[in-house]
């Protein structure tokens, strides 16, 4: 497993801490032109979780991996946030604007992998 597909499951493991809801993650690596090798996408409920969600990615990242992101956007109204790890992208989304924008079918040849809710 190299480095990238040890953050993406480290983020998977952070939104999972926190009750994240129908997160995928959409493997792009085979893809030419893309501007990550893997999106991790998921929702919160509420902008409070949502933003929670976010702190946990932060901080398993950092932990697990000893990654920061590049860069983090959205994180004042907390209705979408998005964390550029370079490699990785991470979407946190409410329900209503995840099924707006569809992230993860924009790409149909990429390979959109569903992780189980844990309850």
């Amino acid at each position: 497993m190299d480095q990238t597909e040890t953050l993406v499951k480290t983020i998977v493991a952070g939104l999972q801490e926190k009750k994240g809801k129908n997160i995928v993650t959409v493997d792009l690596t085979q893809l030419p032109g893309t501007i990550c090798r893997y999106m991790v996408i998921c929702e919160g409920n509420t902008p409070s979780q949502v933003s929670a969600l976010s702190d946990s990615v932060w901080d398993f990242a950092r932990r697990e991996a000893g990654e920061k992101p590049l860069s983090i956007d959205g994180a004042q109204r907390a209705v979408w946030i998005g964390m550029d790890y370079g490699t990785v992208l991470v979407h946190i989304f409410l329900p209503e604007l995840r099924a707006f924008y569809n992230l993860e079918n924009l790409w149909f040849d990429a390979k959109v992998t569903p992780i189980a809710d844990l309850d």
